[in-house]
Order: structure tokens, then sequence, then C-alpha cells
């Protein structure tokens, strides 16, 4: 096989690769042989049926089908040999196959850059602090007894009053029919300004409790179906009983109901919580600023395919992060193209930050012993609340040591870098 490579550009490369007519003629023998087999012709065995006849009706389909795999393994073959680091499926232009002759053809690919890594010690860097102060803490700890927070009956009142909470049921029709989703009960809104749907409902201000009260709601343009948005409904709504917040008090029983033993316990478990989340925050900046500082000393052309499977990451991750939460983003109406151009800027500096950190661990023999790798994933099960023994077992594949490596290398790359940084 003969190939010649030539650089289209910093990340893309012209491969022109000719096969031997031996190796076609080959792939063409082999894919009638096997095709023989498999078909049933009047007057031939499988197996016997002659290549003259199968061209006559299968010629277009086989030769196609060889193409296709002659072209695969050159192309293969040939990154291989000439150690072409391609990243993507290449674009192929030939000509057609001809029995006891070389095939000749031309695959364009994109290639990782190879990138040298300049001026990065005496990188002028910023300072991010991890610091927790109390009143972040004493924060934290009222959002806790928010969300222990219960409604609960108000006894002796049954008119309902501007900012009650209300349990209710509904019915609602449009022009005197129903709709989708026009029943309702134990339904709680809230007696103020604001939309229904949204659970807002001033004007159930001045209702008795058990007597319906006829209200009318024009619903956002935008809300739902064609049956209602922009639409006015008639809603009887009955309300059923007021509710009101009641929120804990925060002392050692709140901590025990929260699986802590003393208030006090329980505040040191939120301040170590939040610093753990601060340091988390400001590594992730500082990575950030060391990039950015990075790219503006090291300018260079990145293929959009690596881009792309950047942005890909970061949606996953997006959609992963809220189907966690409970959130079907389905249902969110969201626009993916928008985000995918949100991401970008971000994925394009991730793909530039991490390939200048592999110019420089090259550069710094920078390397990942064993001693490190146990050491990083002590530190996993720290962060993780886990058993060592369970992160091991996680990171028992190839694919999750290789990017343990990585993690690894690459925070040393970045504590040599800071080492020779200055601050502002």
């Amino acid at each position: 096989m003969k190939v010649k490579v030539e650089a289209v550009s910093a990340v893309e490369k012209r491969l022109s690769i000719e096969v031997e007519a031996a190796v076609v003629e080959q792939e063409l023998t082999q894919a009638y042989s096997q095709l023989s087999r498999q078909v049933k012709i009047a007057g031939f065995r499988p197996g016997k049926v002659p290549r003259r006849i199968l061209e006559q009706r299968y010629k277009a389909d086989v030769e196609s089908d060889v193409l296709r795999r002659v072209q695969l393994k050159a192309f293969l073959d040939a990154i291989q040999e000439h150690k072409v680091a391609a990243i993507a499926d290449p674009h192929i232009s030939g000509g057609k196959l001809a029995p006891s002759q070389p095939y000749a053809f031309v695959a364009n690919v994109e290639v990782k850059p190879e990138v040298t890594a300049k001026d990065y010690k005496g990188l002028s860097l910023k300072k991010f602090e991890a610091s927790v102060p109390a009143e972040k803490v004493k924060e934290q700890l009222e959002k806790l007894r928010e969300s222990r927070t219960e409604l609960k009956t108000v006894e002796g009142r049954t008119e309902v009053k501007a900012g009650d909470l209300v349990e209710i049921e509904f019915t609602a029709t449009i022009d005197g029919k129903p709709f989708p989703g026009n029943t309702g009960s134990n339904t709680t809104v809230e007696v103020a300004p604001g939309e229904l749907v949204k659970g807002n409902l001033e004007k159930l201000a001045g209702a008795v409790v058990g007597t319906p009260k006829t209200i009318d709601y024009t619903f956002p343009a935008d809300f739902g179906g064609d049956e209602v948005k922009g639409k006015t409904a008639q809603f009887v709504v009955t309300a059923k009983a007021i509710k009101e917040k009641v929120v804990p008090a925060l002392d050692d029983a709140f901590a025990e109901k929260m699986g802590v033993g003393t208030l006090k316990d329980l505040e040191g478990k939120v301040r170590e919580d939040l610093e753990k989340s601060a340091k988390q925050t400001a590594r992730a900046d500082e990575r950030q600023n060391i990039f950015e500082a990075l790219i503006a000393k090291n300018p260079f052309d990145v293929p959009a395919t690596m881009i792309d499977r950047g942005v890909d990451l970061m949606l996953r991750g997006a959609l992963e992060t809220l189907y966690r939460g409970g959130v079907d983003p389905r249902q969110l109406g969201m626009n993916f193209d928008s985000l995918r151009s949100e991401f970008r800027p971000r994925a394009e500096r991730e793909v530039r930050g991490e390939l200048l950190l592999e110019s420089i661990v090259a550069q710094e023999k920078v390397e990942a012993t064993d001693a490190d790798l146990e050491k990083k994933l002590e530190e996993l099960a720290a962060e993780t609340g886990q058993p060592l023994a369970n992160i091991r077992k996680q990171l028992k594949s190839e694919d999750a040591r290789q990017n343990l490596v990585s993690r690894v290398l690459e925070e040393k790359a970045i504590a040599i870098l800071k080492a020779a940084a200055t601050y502002s």
C-alpha cells in the first residue's frame, strides 16, 4: 500500500492512499464467494453460483460493500503506520473499484494538533479564597429549617385572608366547556399576587372555607396547549382548609431529626460541607484562571470536532444533573441549540487548556506513580464519604484508571504552574 501524508492545516491532514490490485481482487473474491453461499438461484447449488452470474445481479451492491471495507482498512492501517492522530471519521473521495486494478482514494481527516506550550512559567494569576464566614453557616442553617417547614391547619378561622396558604379543590371551564387539567384537589395555593399556574391566587381573599367561589382567570399567552393559552377560564374554587407554615426551632431536637447529635454538631457539619464546596469552587475558578492565562500566551488552532465533543459532555452533564434532581428536562422546553451555543466558548477553553497541560506534562516529564494514585483514591474516598474499598472497585477498569492517571498528571502540572506564578 502506498501512502502520502500532507498537512492541509494544523488540524487537518490529507492521506493519498493506493491499495494494491491483489488486495482489491482478494476482497472481491471473498465477497462473491460468501454471496454464492447465501443466495438461492435456480439451477445452482449453494456455493456453486458462478461469479459472472452474481456480477450480473449484485455487482453494484457487492462493490459498494467491498469499497467501504477496503477504504476503512486502508485508512486505519495508514494512520497507524504514519502515526496520524485522527480524531474524527475521514472525508473520503475516490473512484470505483476495478478488478485486478489498484484502488486509489484520498482521505481528509481532522487531527489532534501538536501543541508545545511556551512561556508557562511566571503566569500572572489571581488568588481564590475558600473561607466560609459565620454568616454563610447561619444562612445555611436557616435554609435547613425552612426545608423542614410543615403546613398545619389554622383553627378557629374560616375566612381566607391575603397572605394565607389555602388547600383547595376546583373545577374550571372555558366557554362552558372542560379542558385538560380542569379539575384538581388537595392543591395548596398562596393568596398573593401572581399567576395561578405558579400557585398564587390573590382573588381567593374573602372566601369562606367550604363555600365555593367563582374566579375568572386568564392563562398566560405562552402557557400549555392551544386549548388554554391566552384564554379566560371560570374556576369554581372551594377552600378546604386554611394553612400556616410552622418552621421548627433551631435546637438540639432539630439537629437530632437531621441525623446529627446536637445543634453544635449540626453547625460543625454544615461548616464542613460549606468549606468542602468552597474549596471545590476555588479549585475550579483557579483552573479556569490558569487556562485563560496559558491560552493568552499560546494561540493555536483547535479542531471543531474536539470542541463539539466538549459541548456534548457539558450538555450531557447538565442533563444528568437535572435528572438526579428529579427534573425531567423534556418538560422544561429547553432549547438545546441555544444551550450548545452557550457551552461552546467554555468547551473550547477546556480543550485548549487540556492540550496545553498535556504539553507541560511532557516537557516537565511529570509522572503519576502508584503512590500518587493511591493518595488520589484516598482523597476521593474522603470527598465522597465512601469507603476506600468502594472507590477502588469503581476504578478497576482500564478507562477509569487512565482517567485517574490523567487527573493526577493535570494536578501535578497545575502545581508546577502555581509554584512559578505571580499572584495579584
